[in-house]
């Protein structure tokens, strides 16, 4: 069946925010005494919202402070950094433009809190791509949880055939095999280091280019 929805993944799929985010982390952690961590390091703890980056940053910084005063701490930091370093795929705009062409829908699905993900879509001119986006902090469980996924099929009348999630980790993954949708990973994105070799069954759709995307997925 042709492709009638595609629902992107933020960070690690449609912009390189690596540094912004390992430069946030860092400095929260300064505020307690620890060295920084590589930029790598903390690329392999994004994806499963902030909490989760917060309390992975903390651990591998062997820091016992409350998660909560930690959380604040690195969200006004990363307010402040939100598009010092991060960019948009190479690609990325002219894949968006393709796919609009073609007259197939998009919508965003991430675990970064929306008002986050709205500006950097709205810095670098892709928002007007999306017709629906759901945030990690909106009404439905972050993925993997399918919730926010089968949210955005219902309203664009999507079927899981025809419905395709591009990410670039295993929460992405196992987003897609939980709501029964194709997946495409982009393995240029910084999520896909973390990615076991082992969790690939061998019917997923893998890109190295984000300009190769509209054609892997038709």
């Amino acid at each position: 069946m042709d492709t009638r929805l595609v629902v992107f993944d933020l960070d690690g799929t449609l912009v390189d925010s690596r540094r912004d985010l390992a430069d946030s982390a860092n400095e929260m952690l300064a505020g307690y005494g620890a060295p920084p961590l590589g930029e790598e390091a903390i690329g392999r703890m994004v994806g499963s919202g902030a909490a989760q980056l917060v309390a992975r940053a903390l651990e591998a910084a062997n820091l016992e402070v409350p998660l909560e005063t930690a959380l604040a701490q690195f969200l006004a930091h990363y307010d402040r950094r939100l598009t010092h370093h991060t960019r948009p795929y190479p690609g990325i705009p002219e894949l968006l433009d393709e796919l609009a062409a073609g007259d197939v829908k998009m919508s965003l699905l991430t675990n970064k809190p929306l008002d986050a993900s709205t500006r950097i879509l709205e810095t670098f001119n892709l928002i007007d791509h999306f017709r629906l986006l759901v945030g990690g902090d909106g009404p439905w469980p972050r993925k993997p949880q399918p919730d926010g996924l089968r949210f955005l099929m219902k309203e664009e009348s999507a079927e899981p055939a025809d419905t395709v999630l591009i990410g670039d980790s295993s929460v992405d993954l196992q987003t897609a095999r939980n709501g029964g949708v194709r997946i495409c990973l982009a393995r240029y994105g910084f999520g896909f280091l973390d990615l076991a070799p082992e969790m690939l069954r061998g019917d997923e759709i893998l890109v190295d280019r984000a300009r190769d995307i509209a054609q892997a997925i038709r």
